[in-house]
Formats: C-alpha cells, sequence, structure tokens
C-alpha cells in the first residue's frame, strides 16, 4: 500500500512539472511572436500612425480656426521678395538716360521727334533713324498686304551693294550706272555657293525664269527680283542709280506695322525729316480702296537700341 502510495505521489509530482513545463513553453513561445509582430509592423507603421494622428488634430485646429503653431513645430518663415522692377528699371544704365530725356505721355511732333531721336541715340555709333507706322489694315487680305518702294531724298546712308543679272550689253550699262555685281554667268555663279555678298538682285524680264530655281535661297532674304518693288526692269541702268541713290522698299508686317529706316542720326533733324515725309507720303498714296477713313493710325520714331517717341497724328 505504502509503495502505491509512494508511486502516486510521484506520478503526480511528474505531471505539475510537464504542466509547468508546457505553460512556460507557450509563453516562450507567445512572446517572441508578440515582439516579431511589433518588429515586423516596425517604426515604419508607427510613422505612419503618427503622421495621420497629427494630420488629423490639425484639420480639427482648422475646423476651429486655431492657428497657433504647436510644440514641436516652428513657425515658417517668409522670404523677403523684391518688388517687381518696370521694364524701364531693367535696361541698361545709358537707355535709362537717354528715356530720360523724353517727356511720358507727350505727343511729339514729327519733325520735334526726329530732333529727339537724335539725341538719344545710345550707342557710341552712328545709329539709324528708324521710322514705325501702325496702319488700319488687315495684311491678310490681298488688297491690304501694302508693299512699295520709294526713294528717299537724302539717301539712306548705308553703301548698299548691287548686282544685276542681265545680258552683256545691259551688265556694261549697269557696271557704268554703279553695279557691283553684273552678267549671267558672274551672278549665276555666287547663287550657285550661295555667297549673297549684296543688298540688291536686279532682273531683266527675260531672265527671271533663270532665277526660279534660286527662290528657296533668295525668297526669304527679300532677294528675290520683284516687278513691284523696281527690280525687275529692262532698263537696268536707271535701276541701278535709283538703288544707290536710297530707293528702298517697304512692307507691312503681320501686325500691320510698317518698320523703314529714314537715314543716320549723322543726318540731322532737317534731312530725317524729309526722308520721313517721303515715306509717310507714299504709304498714303497705295492706301487701299477698301479702306475708309485715315490709313495710318499711330507713328513712332527711335534709333537703333534707343527709346521710342510717339508722334502726334496730326503734326504728319
Amino acid at each position: 500500500m505504502a509503495t502505491k502510495k509512494a508511486t502516486k505521489e510521484v506520478t503526480s509530482k511528474v505531471e505539475e512539472l510537464e504542466t509547468t513545463a508546457v505553460a512556460a513553453d507557450q509563453t516562450a513561445t507567445e512572446k517572441p511572436t508578440t515582439e516579431k509582430t511589433a518588429a515586423k509592423a516596425g517604426k515604419r507603421s508607427e510613422k505612419v500612425q503618427k503622421e495621420t494622428e497629427q494630420k488629423l488634430a490639425k484639420e480639427e485646429r482648422k475646423a476651429k480656426g486655431d492657428t497657433t503653431p504647436q510644440e514641436g513645430t516652428e513657425a515658417k518663415v517668409k522670404q523677403k521678395q523684391n518688388p517687381t522692377r518696370s521694364r524701364l528699371d531693367r535696361r541698361g544704365k545709358n537707355y535709362r538716360k537717354a528715356a530720360g530725356q523724353i517727356e511720358a505721355g507727350k505727343l511729339y511732333s514729327l519733325k520735334d521727334a526726329l530732333e529727339l531721336a537724335t539725341k538719344t541715340n545710345v550707342g557710341k555709333f552712328d545709329g539709324t533713324v528708324e521710322l514705325h507706322v501702325n496702319l488700319s489694315v488687315d495684311p491678310r487680305h490681298a488688297d491690304q498686304n501694302i508693299r512699295g518702294t520709294v526713294a528717299l531724298p537724302n539717301g539712306t546712308g548705308k553703301a548698299v551693294r548691287i548686282a544685276v543679272f542681265a545680258d552683256a550689253a545691259q551688265s556694261e550699262k549697269a557696271k557704268k550706272a554703279g553695279a557691283d555685281v553684273a552678267g549671267e554667268e558672274e551672278v549665276l555663279a555666287k547663287l550657285d555657293k550661295e555667297q549673297l555678298d549684296f543688298d540688291v538682285l536686279i532682273s531683266t524680264p527675260q531672265n527671271m525664269p533663270k532665277l526660279g530655281k534660286y527662290a528657296r535661297l533668295l525668297g526669304p532674304r527679300g532677294l528675290m527680283p520683284n516687278p513691284k518693288s523696281g527690280t525687275v526692269t529692262a532698263n537696268v541702268a536707271k535701276a541701278v542709280e535709283e538703288a544707290k541713290a536710297g530707293r528702298v522698299e517697304y512692307r507691312v508686317d503681320k501686325q500691320a506695322i510698317v518698320h523703314q529706316a529714314v537715314g543716320k542720326v549723322s543726318f540731322g533733324g532737317d534731312k530725317l525729316y524729309t526722308n520721313a515725309k517721303a515715306v509717310l507720303d507714299n504709304l498714303n498714296a497705295n492706301k487701299p480702296a477698301s479702306i475708309k477713313g485715315a490709313l495710318i493710325k499711330g507713328v513712332a520714331v527711335s534709333t537703333t537700341m534707343g527709346p521710342g517717341i510717339r508722334v502726334d497724328n496730326s503734326s504728319l
């Protein structure tokens, strides 16, 4: 009996020890699993959760109208922005000095504007005086696409290089009149090599078909001879003399403006006025019949790189 009782006690103790061991194993097993789960979620999940909470709190404060900075956040310092400068302030010193001689908003007579233009020349060279005429035309219509030539009484002040594409007899007359290059072979040789070292190309009507294959070379540069500009003529000697004397071609651009040089600053006010008046008179003479009212809407005068001077239309 004693032996059986002792055996039962030993058995119960063994079972208790086994139960304790199993419980310990389960606890040990569960603990790493929890730690692993937390580690697997990682710092990133905690960070996202924290950011989400901060965002919700921020939206709540906005809804309540609370704009006070919170702890741990620094108020953003706004960068100081410089005021926007005007176009005149962004110009160079010499330009601003020249523009200071022009009264803002004032309309000058054509003669006074040209006189003032000679005093507002910015460059250290003999600048070109330009006339900018805004016309009340629509260049998209063929009859309002104004184009013409005018002989400036005092010339342009620029040396004009002239090439003449004509037969031997006409070329000889052209050379005597002052042409720089004359002759069929001479001109074709330059065109084949794309040597466009001339400002005006004059041709006889008979030779125009030979220039057809050079249209893409001459056209974009404004060198293609045209009857309207007087560069296609049977009397090439007279055309050379007119071109040397100061005949210029003008054409309205897409913005309905004619830009035309009327001489150099060294010409002085009187010569510039004579040339400018010749251009304006020629424009009015070529006024399209479809235009009702005044052709010229506005005029401005300027020098190369210089400020513009607005002209009173009543003085034209």
